[in-house]
């Protein structure tokens, strides 16, 4: 009985021992099989990366079946008459589900791969340096675990281009908004284009006449920037019909300066402005004088002026900063009516609190046009309104498209998107 029991107990351990065995066995073949093997990037290419102003290469390679969060890419870079990829020295290396041609800032039209083709730029970094006109080799490298493996090397060097292609609808659209303002001021020298009154303006007249009953000056600011602003120039054709309008009822007016080429171009705008009134026997020319380029300098002398002269209407118009509130405040002070024209939009709840009327914004350009009446002056007008409308189309239209393309995951709207991209 002993012996049947002890051949049982034999029996039952060789079960138990083959039954581990498979089960190990099977282990290790679900393990290898669970573990793809890599191999070398396929169809890699380096080259001088395009629309560019030199200094750094492409490289670019398809997706490979393995690619994961588990295998890392290389990318590495050295001498042209390298030929060992394992001596370059590693310019990037990341997970294989990364670095796509989709991910790039990169136009459609531009793109000569699949956008899911990966894709990295080899520029200047700690330890390697990218010149143009000199070549380099370039390789791929696969890794996983301790298993390394490497694609050819490549040679190709960087060089600066002329034009970027990627930037080509900014140049469409810059010329189609240039066309689109030219056309406009063609338009307005043979027809009549209505623009909006604005209430300011009315108050011009109000405020010259008030001046003229009281006896009492017309102060005029042209703000803190020199001709180079576009709110200055808009101030000064303004000045001009003020100054008119001042020449025809005798009334005096006092223009300080900050800048000495803006109080002589004013200067000549005024004297013109006293001719086509018909009295140019009442132009002065220290009408328009220069104070100081300091900015609380001239801020406290046109207070002063304000105080001791009272003028009975004050004009600020331009650009302005911290003086705004200083200057208006103590106009205000003296009782007189006071009319502020800026794009400065930070300085505009100051001017709103302070002035009895105020132009915002681009306003100021619109007075100067309706005030001139000059076709070049209301085509330009006409032609930004124009265009605002219809980049405001646009950002309705993309912002309908791009929902679209997020919900469904769809590409297209990605192709209109890209039209009115700054891509670089």
């Amino acid at each position: 009985m002993s012996d049947v029991n002890r051949q049982a107990s034999i029996g039952q351990r060789s079960v138990c021992l083959v039954v581990r065995t498979l089960l190990v066995s099977g282990w290790l073949c679900s393990s290898a099989l669970g573990q793809t093997s890599i191999s070398a990037p396929q169809d890699v290419r380096v080259f001088d990366t395009p629309s560019d102003g030199g200094g750094s290469l492409t490289v670019q390679w398809p997706p490979s079946s393995w690619d994961g969060p588990d295998v890392r890419y290389q990318v590495l870079a050295g001498d042209a008459a390298a030929t060992d990829p394992a001596a370059l020295t590693i310019i990037a290396e990341f997970p294989a589900n990364t670095k796509y041609v989709k991910d790039a800032k990169t136009a459609w039209w531009t793109r000569n791969v699949d956008k899911t083709w990966h894709q990295v730029l080899v520029r200047s970094a700690k330890g390697f340096e990218v010149k143009d006109g000199t070549s380099y080799a370039v390789a791929v490298a696969a890794v996983q675990s301790d298993q390394r493996v490497f694609s050819p090397v490549l040679v190709a060097g960087p060089s600066p281009d002329w034009f970027n292609w990627n930037q080509l609808n900014n140049l469409i659209i810059a010329l189609s908004f240039g066309g689109l303002v030219f056309y406009s001021i063609n338009y307005a020298k043979r027809h009549e284009i209505f623009l909006r009154r604005i209430p300011g303006l009315d108050a011009v007249d109000e405020a010259i006449g008030r001046a003229t009953e009281l006896g009492k000056p017309i102060l005029y600011l042209t703000g803190a920037h020199d001709l180079h602003d576009p709110s200055t120039i808009a101030a000064a054709v303004i000045l001009g019909k003020v100054a008119k309008r001042a020449a025809l009822y005798e009334t005096e007016l006092l223009v300080p300066h900050r800048e000495p080429i803006t109080m002589a171009v004013c200067q000549e705008i005024t004297k013109q402005a006293y001719l086509e009134a018909g009295k140019p026997d009442l132009f002065k020319e220290d009408a328009n004088f220069f104070i100081t380029a300091d900015q609380f300098s001239y801020t406290a002398a046109v207070d002063g002026i304000m105080l001791r002269k009272k003028p009975a209407a004050n004009f600020f118009m331009g650009a302005y900063f911290a003086e705004s509130l200083l200057l208006t405040e103590t106009g205000a002070s003296t009782g007189a009516i006071q009319i502020a024209g800026t794009d400065s939009d930070h300085q505009l709840p100051f001017f709103v609190t302070t002035c009895d009327y105020t132009l915002i914004g681009e306003e100021l350009y619109a007075a100067s046009a309706y005030l001139s009446k000059e076709p070049v002056q209301i085509g330009t007008l006409r032609g930004q309104d124009i265009g605002k409308a219809v980049v405001l189309s646009a950002i309705g239209i993309g912002i309908v498209l791009a929902t679209l393309g997020a919900v469904t995951g769809a590409q297209w709207p990605q192709l209109f998107l890209d039209l009115f991209r700054d891509l670089k």
